[in-house]
């Protein structure tokens, strides 16, 4: 079988069936991206590019439908020279929101075109007026729904598609659920496990932890240290930034023994930048009171440094509008931490409040600070939360059970 993979990012949520269907002596694997960094054994990495940014003069409505569009020539482009050269995908299975795939059923007509569609804009009950202090405009509503045009394509031309969760499924027009299937892309618990010489209860006796942090810094978590971790690709509103700085400044005044790791960029990968041009990091460091010989960023680590911090968490944090579901969130976990998450529908999805996690209100930074500080304090017992939180995942996540599935799913 021939597959060719789509999505401006590598190898992104394609990673595991990339690699396990490049092992296969049977299969022809393409992977046309734009990014350049990174490699997998067998799978034939393409580079596209796109041949301009949209104009600023184009009605700000549809800028996104134009970005989408430019990226799907970008690909068009380059399969045109793999198919003169004789290459036509059996199956192309592409990322939808982006535009990658749009012109993939005119280009090769015969083959299957699958979607990984992780989110439906809507400009009421979800992400986007979730915020009262940050109301939509006229121009917002009617931009958000025109926002969907490159996905709505997508499912009208697809012959299936995947969604990670039920409730993202759950954002799409119910005329198209026949065609979504409800799939998670997996966890690998055999790599995000805990660590046997880093019990939950570290704080009151465990090992010391040392960090590599990129440029050659090294953090060294002492002996005697409750830690309190957050990871998230950017810093921003939609992942709780603000919330959960403003509980840290509450935790270290009532715990001197506390200390925060922080994994992720100060950059915003979702919603809006702020209007002075300062990051979220910047603007919260310097509207409170921290102590920064307690409060670590890390920046984005390699794996191996991650899953040191996951499993040196006596408590992570995890919040999010009502929004994509972030991995790190299933990481932490499946690594056996005890999650305080917001009490948001795509958390629930997992998470059972005082069962295999705590649920808080998104935003109530004291309430946030309670309840860690209560996790904290009985550290013993909240060894079974953790336990409960990995069962969820090897239960319903497990990459080992679901990539066979999801194989199963291309194959038929």
């Amino acid at each position: 079988m021939k597959i060719l993979f789509l999505h401006s990012n590598f190898p992104a949520q394609f990673r595991h069936l990339g690699t396990v269907l490049a092992k296969n002596p049977d299969h022809e694997v393409v992977f046309i991206t734009k990014r350049r960094e990174g490699e997998i054994t067998g799978v034939k990495k393409v580079i596209y590019e796109v041949s301009r940014q949209p104009y600023e003069q184009t009605h700000h409505y549809v800028r996104s439908l134009e970005s989408a569009v430019l990226e799907g020539q970008g690909v068009y482009r380059v399969a045109l020279e793999l198919k003169k050269s004789g290459f036509y995908p059996d199956l192309i299975y592409a990322h939808s929101g982006w535009g990658v795939g749009l012109f993939m059923k005119d280009l090769f007509p015969k083959a299957k075109y699958l979607c990984y569609f992780e989110w439906f804009y809507h400009a009421h009950g979800t992400d986007a007026d979730f915020d009262p202090s940050d109301p939509l405009s006229a121009n917002d509503e009617t931009r958000i729904r025109v926002k969907n045009a490159p996905i709505l394509l997508d499912l009208a031309s697809c012959d299936g598609g995947l969604c990670p969760t039920f409730w993202q499924r759950q954002q799409f027009p119910p005329e198209f659920h026949s065609k979504l299937k409800v799939l998670h892309d997996g966890i690998d618990t055999s790599f995000f496990k805990p660590h046997q010489t880093l019990p939950l209860e570290r704080g009151a006796g465990g090992d010391q932890t040392l960090i590599n942090m990129p440029g050659g810094d090294q953090l060294d978590l002492p002996k005697n240290a409750e830690i309190v971790t957050y990871v998230s690709r950017g810093f921003e509103p939609y992942r709780g930034f603000p919330q959960f700085m403003e509980a840290i400044a509450i935790l270290q005044k009532q715990r001197p023994h506390t200390h925060v790791v922080v994994v992720g960029d100060d950059r915003v990968a979702y919603g809006k930048k702020l209007p002075d041009g300062k990051t979220y990091k910047e603007a919260m460091l310097a509207k409170l009171d921290l102590d920064l010989s307690r409060l670590h960023f890390t920046g984005s680590l390699p794996y191996t440094e991650y899953l040191k911090v996951l499993q040196a968490s006596n408590v992570h944090i995890y919040l999010t509008r009502p929004f994509v579901l972030s991995w790190s969130m299933l990481e932490a976990m499946s690594v056996g931490c005890v999650v305080v998450g917001s009490k948001t529908s795509p958390v629930e999805e997992l998470i059972t409040d005082g069962v295999n996690g705590f649920l808080v209100d998104f935003f109530q930074p004291q309430a946030i600070a309670a309840k860690v500080s209560e996790i904290l304090d009985n550290l013993p017992s909240m060894r079974s939360i953790g336990q409960k939180a990995r069962k969820t995942i090897l239960d319903h996540y497990d990459l080992a059970s679901l990539l066979p599935v999801h194989l199963h799913w291309l194959r038929s």
